[in-house]
């Protein structure tokens, strides 16, 4: 847990935003350390590499980290995994790195669903490629992506026979509910008319 979390903290978008900029990324645009902020301020290339490496925080606890054991654990390979995954979630949202500021969550638990469910993963991200491109609003694309997960994956274990655990089924539903707090000021501009949207033609951010 304590590894996992760490993992997650690491601050990605702040690190290549001071070393290849010299800028503290928090201090610009929305203030959210995130891939959405990045993009937004240095560019695609580097927001890609930013987003990437969040993902990869989330695939690096589940599936490696998650191994690390010293003596047996009374869970199951799939529990013992999310909750690796889960702690790298918090370490990303709330970095120690950082002083407890970072990003919204969504990068490293698409690692770590992808790492658990990939099916599941590839359903939620075609849910927030379609709603983007119709919308064109990130954060409403990754509120909606969060909270189909849950419907997917209960979907998937009713009417699919797919071998969803139960452990993912109840985190399905926390991470649903987690990625809509982490969204919270998002939803204020969206309710006041303020949220940014993306141009299909150039993919920047319109003012």
């Amino acid at each position: 847990m304590i590894l996992s979390y760490l993992a997650g903290s690491i601050p990605s978008s702040i690190i290549l935003s001071k070393l290849l900029c010299g800028i503290d990324i928090r201090d610009y645009g929305s203030g959210n350390a995130g891939g959405t902020n990045t993009i937004r301020i240095l560019g695609w290339k580097i927001g890609i590499v930013v987003i990437m490496m969040d993902i990869g925080k989330g695939v690096a606890a589940t599936l490696l980290i998650s191994r690390l054991r010293i003596d047996p654990v009374p869970l199951t390979s799939d529990m013992v995994q999310i909750v690796a995954g889960s702690c790298a979630i918090i370490g990303h949202i709330w970095t120690v790195f950082a002083r407890f500021k970072g990003g919204k969550g969504v990068g490293t638990g698409a690692g770590m669903l992808f790492s658990l469910y990939p099916t599941a993963g590839f359903i939620c991200l075609a849910v927030f490629a379609c709603v983007l491109f119709t919308v064109r609003i990130v954060s409403v694309s990754s509120i909606a992506a969060a909270v189909s997960l849950p419907i997917v994956t209960l979907f998937m274990k009713k009417y699919m026979e797919y071998p969803v655990s139960d452990e993912l089924l109840y985190f399905s539903i926390l991470a649903a509910l987690l990625i809509v707090y982490t969204h919270r000021s998002n939803i204020k501009r969206l309710f006041k008319g303020e949220e940014k949207r993306f141009s299909r033609i150039t993919g920047k951010l319109l003012k």
